[in-house]
């Protein structure tokens, strides 16, 4: 996988961050990170972390033509809400995927095609 695009802004990010503190998102084809992670040294670790979780989502978009991707996150994301309330979000199985292996920054060499559909159920 080539290097993603990668943009710092954290007026973008604090506008999103309804429900939980935001550092990263993947919008096709971009990753947004907060600012913080451009310049300092220290937390050059957490931000390759953070990068690689969000490249993990852009395969799993890649996969699914994008629009696709973003259809099935919602839809179980709602489908989730009633059951695990504010810790949905970390039941989706895309969000699973990329937290089991967002350390692993080798993970995207040998990862499985739709590797993401195991952790649908829980």
């Amino acid at each position: 996988m080539k290097t993603p695009i990668i943009k710092y802004n954290d007026k973008f990010l604090n506008s999103i961050s309804w429900f939980m503190t935001v550092g990263g998102i993947t919008l096709w084809p971009f990753i947004v990170l907060r600012e913080k992670y451009a310049n300092d040294k220290r937390l050059k670790k957490r931000a390759a972390k953070i990068v690689n979780h969000e490249s993990i989502h852009i395969k799993q978009q890649q996969e699914l033509l994008v629009l696709l991707f973003y259809i099935l996150y919602f839809s179980e994301w709602l489908l989730k809400l009633p059951l695990y309330g504010k810790q949905a979000y970390y039941k989706i199985s895309f969000e699973r995927e990329a937290y089991d292996n967002d350390d692993d920054l080798n993970y995207l060499s040998t990862r499985k095609k739709y590797a993401w559909i195991k952790r649908i159920i829980d």
